[in-house]
């Protein structure tokens, strides 16, 4: 990325420093510690009459776009984070970072022969490759379809896979979603997309296809991340559920032939950054509350809700505290995690320069869940340290927002080091119910983003991550070191 930042942004090269530094504020900060009911109540009411979040969200999605890892998209957003968290007194820093550069080509494919075609007759297969899939010849490749629908049948059936494509037709189990298990729902299918294809080559499939994984079926594509290594990388994208259909029912009548073409391009690794916004602790400056989301997203549509709700939800509780003029008693930091969708590089990154700094790791918060009503907040700590929440559960029970589900781990992606090596994490708890119908597909837009909702996302991550930042209780390490 060429330098365009201003020179206050340090670029950091081997080690994150914590800022110690005041802020400058148009109002007088009040004294910390303050986790009474009156500032809970003020930052929560503060944050619900805020539209600052949604409005960096349209920044993002409108003005910028799609920005997977390695983009133009990525690098612009890079610059306009860090410039709308300088904007608003935050010590802005970047943590560099290598990332994946996976370029999208022509994708297209048809059926062209199968039982019952009339003559001069192929059906247009809807699809989109996956980030990591090899590449067809310029001209495609044309090969018979086999059908699977586990990783069982697969080996069962290896002698038909090899010089095949491979297509695992798998659907998402959308009543499990909406009966509140849409996160398992996803595991399921997603599985076959990660996974799948490497499978599918290792015994002789020419590419593999899976069915998007996703609740609304308006022939919409779902992309995401496969696995494969890199000199082993086959042609692997995903078809629409409708696609996927008419692919097994044509397989009732007999063979089915496919002509594919996908041509996209593992690139070198790219230049990038995490961006680093720290609000400067007044008494445990080197003490750290981490919060965040994620700033890359897939390349078919906007990434409004995965991830810029959660990573301007994640700024807006720098700017929510400025503009009530709460200074907290440790340092709260917001990041903007980069390649959080092909590889975790960001999170994995900001663990490996701070694996000497763990135990100044208070928390860590993440938001990428959409932008769904929430409900509350998860959080992986001690059974013992829960009584201690009960009066930012009682601040929240005001918006709907008061459940603490705790859980043995949090499971944020990009904070998954933190949380392996003991630091005590959380996310939003919202309702995603409906969240996989537009979750990597071309259909998530800013419209779909409630703006109410993400009020409610923020006065969550806010007051949640004062509280943090201002307890008097060590909630400890969930986990010994090893």
């Amino acid at each position: 990325m060429k330098s365009v930042f201003p020179s206050t942004l340090t670029i950091l090269a081997s080690s994150l420093l914590i800022a110690t530094a005041g802020l400058t504020t148009s109002v007088s900060a009040l004294a910390a510690p303050a986790n009474d009911p009156a500032t809970l109540a003020h930052i929560r009411d503060g944050a619900m009459k805020e539209d600052w979040a949604y409005e960096r969200l349209a920044d993002m999605t409108d003005l910028i776009g799609p920005r997977l890892s390695g983009s133009e998209g990525a690098a612009a957003a890079v610059e306009q984070v860090a410039a709308a968290m300088r904007k608003i007194g935050a010590t802005v820093t970047l943590q560099p970072v290598k990332v994946p550069h996976w370029v999208r080509g022509e994708e297209k494919a048809q059926l062209v022969d199968y039982a019952g075609r009339p003559s001069g007759i192929t059906q247009k297969v809807v699809l989109s490759a996956l980030g990591g899939s090899g590449a067809t010849p310029a001209a495609g490749l044309t090969a018979p379809v086999i059908v699977v629908r586990d990783f069982d049948e697969l080996a069962a059936r290896k002698a038909e896979v090899k010089g095949s494509i491979v297509l695992f037709d798998v659907a998402f189990d959308d009543a499990m979603a909406k009966a509140g298990q849409a996160g398992k729902a996803y595991g399921r299918g997603s599985n076959f997309r990660t996974n799948g294809p490497r499978l599918a080559q290792e015994l002789g499939a020419v590419a593999a296809l899976v069915r998007s994984v996703g609740g609304a079926d308006f022939r919409l594509t779902h992309t995401g991340a496969t696995i494969m290594a890199d000199d082993k990388r086959i042609p692997a994208a995903a078809v629409t559920a409708e696609d996927a259909m008419l692919i097994a029912r044509l397989l009732k009548r007999g063979a089915v032939r496919m002509h594919l073409t996908l041509t996209p391009k593992n690139l070198p690794d790219a230049d990038s950054y995490n961006v680093i916004a720290d609000l400067p602790g007044t008494e445990k400056p080197e003490e750290v509350v981490v919060v965040s989301g994620h700033l890359d997203s897939w390349d078919l549509a906007t990434g409004a809700h995965d991830d810029g709700a959660g990573v301007t939800a994640a700024m807006a509780v720098i700017d929510t505290l400025q503009k009530l003029g709460l200074k907290p008693r440790r340092t709260i930091r917001v990041i903007a995690w980069m390649n959080e969708e092909n590889g975790t590089r960001g999170g994995k990154g900001y663990f490996d320069i701070n694996q000497q700094k763990l135990a100044q790791h208070f928390a860590a918060i993440e938001s990428d869940n959409g932008a769904g009503r929430p409900l509350g907040f998860i959080g992986s700590v001690r059974p013992s340290m829960v009584k201690y929440f009960a009066p930012l559960q009682k601040s929240l029970d005001q918006i709907g927002a008061g459940v603490f589900d705790r859980r043995d781990a949090a499971a944020g992606s990009d904070i998954m080091p933190l949380e392996r090596a003991g630091v005590p994490s959380f996310q939003p708890l919202v309702d995603f119910t409906t969240y996989f119908n537009y979750h990597h597909t071309a259909a998530d837009t800013l419209d779909k983003v409630d703006p109410t909702d993400l009020k409610r996302q923020v006065a969550v991550m806010t007051s949640l991550a004062w509280y943090l930042a201002n307890m008097d209780q060590d909630i400890g390490r969930t986990v010994e070191p090893q």
